[in-house]
């Protein structure tokens, strides 16, 4: 798994950059990175991984998530499959400057801060916003710009959303520590399926059980063993997708036991297998 500083060039003639990416997902790559512009991503719809900072989980039936500057993170593409079709808005925030007085304003200012934390909003707001979405990438000009003003106005008067995150993750420790991380993750990423071995991952990075156990605590604000069992749960979601049995996935994922696999699926998605199922079943009917 690579991570990866992004260069974000704006489109012609815009202060900004507006992307519609409708190819099919095998095209992308859909790595973890981050770049100094802030990021809406707007899922039209279908299913897949939202990889944000710390957080990281699956969503259906589309997805609208604001992305602060320099927050780490994956396109939303990652396991998703084709269909896939997403609108994404990146702006520096140094052209969004308004006047002191300007107290309509502040509100705008307030949504950029909490960005830093990623901005989860719900269903309705995306369905709400869709339209002026697919109306900017039309626009040309000044109509382009009070239209992404416009659309960050309305976002920051709601009040339906979820911080993806608990605190701010700085991208200098992924930028200090990238060959390092980019190693651990690649291991795991490779044998989740298999039983791993902490000490064997602490000599892959060079360092002691100890050292390795505190800097991988420090660089992911979890430990190795909860970044282990969240990556499984991750995959295990996605196989269920696909009409595995609990069972099944429990052991395609690493767990050799499946009430420990229902305890830690139920941990992390707060839905049992089960429960995970049927609702995935009512969201794929209502797509």
């Amino acid at each position: 798994m690579k991570v990866s500083f992004e260069r974000i060039i704006p489109s012609e003639k815009s202060s900004f950059r507006t992307l519609h990416n409708n190819s099919p997902i095998s095209e992308f790559k859909w790595e973890y990175h981050y770049h100094p512009e802030i990021e809406l991503v707007c899922v039209i719809s279908g299913n897949g991984t939202r990889h944000v900072g710390y957080h990281k989980s699956n969503y259906t039936n589309g997805d609208l998530v604001l992305i602060g500057t320099n927050i780490p993170h994956s396109g939303f593409g990652l396991n998703s499959t084709d269909p896939h079709e997403e609108i994404v808005l990146q702006f520096r925030e140094e052209i969004l400057q308004f006047p002191q007085q300007e107290v309509e304003a502040r509100s705008i200012k307030n949504l950029l801060e909490l960005s830093k934390y990623g901005i989860h909003f719900h269903h309705k707001i995306k369905k709400a916003m869709l339209p002026k979405l697919k109306l900017l990438l039309e626009s040309e000009g000044y109509k382009r710009y009070l239209l992404l003003l416009e659309i960050l106005f309305e976002l920051s008067k709601c009040k339906d959303y979820d911080l993806l995150n608990k605190e701010i993750m700085p991208y200098t420790i992924i930028s200090k520590n990238k060959t390092r991380l980019e190693n651990i993750f690649t291991y795991v990423e490779h044998h989740y399926d298999k039983e791993i071995n902490i000490e064997d991952v602490a000599k892959l990075a060079n360092l002691t059980l100890p050292a390795f156990c505190n800097f991988f605590k420090k660089a992911t604000q979890i430990t190795f063993t909860e970044f282990v069992n969240r990556y499984r749960i991750n995959k295990a979601c996605l196989l269920m997708a696909q009409d595995k049995s609990i069972s099944e996935c429990s052991y395609s994922c690493g767990f050799n036991n499946v009430t420990y696999f229902n305890r830690m699926f139920k941990k992390y998605t707060e839905k049992t297998p089960s429960e995970f199922i049927k609702n995935y079943s009512h969201n794929k009917v209502s797509v």
